[in-house]
């Protein structure tokens, strides 16, 4: 029910962007990049994510609220992210586009 939902808010309001009905703060229409379909790329990514999500025993989103609940062990997966995003952000640029 929320993941379906959340995938279909997100088609409509990509349907809305490509058309120019919403623009940004300036008036200006979003330009929405075409990417690479890739059944492999998309197959692995979903994977990793998926089974990083299972071993966290949690979805990503409220880390900081169990943090702040008393799950201590959910700091690991918190460091964890953190790291995740830092290494991407150093290797995005020599990742295939």
């Amino acid at each position: 029910g929320v993941i379906g939902s959340a995938v279909a808010i997100g088609i409509f309001l990509m349907q809305l962007f490509k058309k120019g009905v919403v623009k940004d703060y300036l008036g200006n229409q979003i330009k929405i990049k075409e990417k690479k379909k890739g059944f492999i790329r998309t197959l692995v990514g979903g994977t990793i994510f998926g089974l990083g999500w299972a071993l966290a025993g949690a979805c990503p989103g409220p880390m900081f609220v169990l943090i702040g609940h008393g799950a201590i062990a959910i700091v690991v997966v918190l460091l964890g992210a953190i790291l995740g995003a830092f290494i991407y952000g150093v290797l995005s640029k020599k990742l295939p586009s």
